[in-house]
């Protein structure tokens, strides 16, 4: 069995981020039945399926490693925890196509599952987050890429959150206060020498961890009226890499907090397993 293709991909022009729960009432067979059908339609491709542990639980799927993110012990910041027991990541060229492949989605899990949320996300810039800096500079790639993500089996472990930007905080801060907020400059993308502790960058640096927190970033802007911000998609062989990065972002592990948070916070936080193509239940 082969992994979904679209984690390794480039990200789309548009995409649209869909969680579920399961429906009050819904017994197992109805379940499995909504869930099979969902597996049919997912060709990796313009149609990415996670599996969420309480929707392991209720199948008896037997999936090492899939758990739920319950929070960061000793965070100096709010990060909600919010499961669901699917999440589908919609990728099209055209924003229509997405309407087309909601509705074919929603009519094979409605019976079984109630959407939870549904988020709208967009490629701005050529990758840039809607802060203007670029988002997954050191991203791995190619073969690096595949061992990060992907595991022996072909299934990937995803971690999601929404991040939601302070547009006036961003906006009254200096361009070097933002500069060094990030670790980046905004002109050139290049890494500050004398960026402070508390920069993004120095927070979330793959290589400065051990063992390496090493993730294959899939993020992508995302809106609804006058609000927005990134939503942020992670995949990895396991959650190991995206907890230690958050426990430092947090201040959980030495007290300093991410700079990213005086302008950003995260809404949303859960992972998932996507299984290879080809699985079943």
């Amino acid at each position: 069995m082969s992994y979904q293709p679209a984690i390794l991909q480039a990200i789309p022009a548009h995409a649209s981020y869909l969680t579920w729960t399961i429906r009050s009432g819904a017994d197992r067979t109805s379940v499995q039945q909504s869930l099979h059908a969902l597996l049919a339609l997912t060709d990796g491709d313009r149609i990415v399926t996670g599996i969420g542990a309480a929707l392991a639980k209720v199948l008896d799927l037997s999936v090492s490693g899939l758990q739920e993110f319950t929070g960061i012990a000793g965070s100096q910041v709010s990060i909600p925890a919010t499961p669901a027991a699917l999440w589908i990541w919609l990728r099209a060229e055209e924003r229509g196509e997405l309407v087309h492949q909601q509705l074919r989605i929603a009519e094979v899990l409605t019976p079984a599952f109630e959407l939870q949320h549904q988020t709208g996300a967009f490629r701005y810039a050529e990758g840039r987050d809607l802060s203007g800096y670029e988002d997954g500079t050191e991203n791995p790639q190619d073969d690096e890429a595949l061992a990060v993500a992907v595991t022996e089996a072909g299934g990937s472990f995803v971690a999601v959150q929404q991040w939601q930007h302070d547009f006036a905080a961003l906006a009254a801060m200096a361009q070097p206060a933002k500069d060094h907020a990030i670790g980046r400059r905004l002109s050139d993308n290049e890494e500050l020498e004398d960026a402070p502790e508390s920069a993004h960058v120095k927070r979330t640096a793959q290589e400065d961890f051990e063992p390496p927190a090493f993730m294959l970033r899939r993020s992508m802007p995302w809106s609804e009226g006058l609000r927005g911000g990134l939503y942020f998609v992670a995949f990895a062989r396991s959650y190991q890499a995206f907890e230690a990065q958050l426990r430092r972002m947090s201040g959980a592990e030495d007290g300093v907090t991410d700079a990213l948070f005086r302008f950003s916070q995260p809404q949303t936080t859960a992972y998932f397993w996507c299984p290879p193509l080809g699985w079943t239940v």
